[in-house]
């Protein structure tokens, strides 16, 4: 664990970095920062509407004890993908690009449209994140009536590894 937290504390200043220069223009896809992100009087949350986001601990429940399993698709980098993502979650591409869109328009083609769809990045923190809104829109646009963002407060390692939820590591 403590060698996975070095790498990903790395990871994430370069992904942030990155994160910036995309909110400041580099792709044409930045949002809102979210100032009060779980906030019970708030009905949407950065784009997203509250009623669409699962908490880490719920999905967590419902992989490991749901009757049905809903399709878990990562929308942030490879990399960070590769080096620790959700136990039988998918790389769907960067929804903060267009070529990561593209992935994920491909993907679910032939899904059908009312099935159950957990979307997450974790790259960095809620509010700064420039996949989850662009990948969650996608989604609904496309007719997708059961799509969840999975809200991951400051990033993958912290919400989710280090809570102990299991994890797969690789490219699959």
């Amino acid at each position: 664990m403590r060698e996975f937290r070095k790498g990903f504390g790395s990871f994430r200043i370069v992904v942030g970095m990155i994160a910036v220069s995309v909110m400041a223009g580099g792709s044409g896809h930045a949002f809102p920062r979210a100032t009060t992100p779980m906030a019970s009087d708030s009905a949407v949350v950065g784009e997203i509407p509250k009623a669409a986001l699962v908490e880490p601990a719920e999905l967590s429940r419902l992989l490991a004890n749901g009757p049905e399993k809903p399709l878990v698709l990562q929308v942030g980098s490879r990399v960070l993908f590769t080096e620790a993502h959700i136990v039988g979650s998918e790389y769907a591409g960067p929804g903060g690009q267009g070529s990561g869109l593209a992935l994920l328009r491909t993907r679910m083609k032939d899904v059908k449209r009312n099935q159950a769809v957990v979307i997450y990045c974790g790259c960095c923190p809620w509010g700064k994140c420039p996949n989850i809104r662009a990948a969650y829109a996608a989604l609904v646009g496309m007719g997708f009536t059961g799509v969840k963002a999975l809200y991951i407060e400051e990033d993958f390692g912290t919400d989710w590894v280090e809570k102990g939820y299991p994890v797969a590591k690789g490219a699959k």
